[in-house]
């Protein structure tokens, strides 16, 4: 499997949202879902390419607001060089159009940043309705099931009481998932859990997020 699951981990009610199918990512829409993972693995050219950028460039953070129509143009731009400018960007402008879709808007709020560092080290709630991520390369997110997670009266915001035999499940590489968060209507105190996995040294990662606009 591409997410790590413990083998004594107790079963969810209802099986999560994990496929290798586009499709997966509509399940973000069921209430009992705040987690929707499309498992991908990406052509080896790709990521070795990725790799070399990450290893000559200088650290990327690239933030925008972008539509499906001017996305890949402007990342082939600032990655203009690089040999993984064009299937970068043409794989980038695939999952904008589909988030749009998804969600129906017009544009969606990208980063695409290079980490050699956590950037949320500790668990967290993120304060929205849902976010899209992806790590090209690298180690990817981690994330907690609800039953790991003991809220108490404060919700979504008394983190930090993680049960003590929590499983941490990851997002592999490649992966597109969509994280709800305690923005979404309905799902305020249950937004998922997660936080950036650490990086080894010399190793950083190249992350993809969208958020709603």
């Amino acid at each position: 499997m591409n997410v790590a699951v413990a083998n004594n981990m107790v079963e969810s009610v209802l099986p999560l949202p994990i496929g290798n199918q586009s499709s997966v990512l509509t399940d973000i829409y069921q209430p009992e879902n705040n987690i929707a993972i499309w498992q991908r693995t990406l052509p080896i050219e790709m990521t070795t390419s990725i790799q070399e950028m990450l290893q000559n460039s200088k650290p990327l953070a690239l933030v925008k607001y972008v539509t499906p129509d001017d996305v890949a143009e402007w990342i082939r731009g600032k990655l203009d060089g690089y040999a993984c400018a064009n299937a970068l960007s043409e794989d980038i402008a695939l999952i904008v159009d589909m988030f749009c879709c998804l969600f129906d808007t017009k544009e969606a709020g990208l980063r695409l940043t290079t980490l050699d560092k956590p950037m949320c080290p500790k668990f967290h709630v993120d304060q929205i309705p849902c976010r899209l991520v992806t790590t090209y390369v690298g180690t990817a997110t981690e994330w907690l099931d609800n039953q790991d997670v003991n809220r108490g009266e404060q919700g979504a915001s008394a983190l930090g009481q993680i049960s003590s035999d929590a499983q941490i499940q990851q997002i592999s590489a490649g992966d597109v998932a969509l994280l709800k968060g305690s923005g979404w209507e309905g799902n305020e105190n249950t937004g998922l859990v997660h936080r950036s996995p650490a990086v080894n040294l010399n190793e950083p990662r190249l992350l993809l997020t969208l958020d709603i606009v």
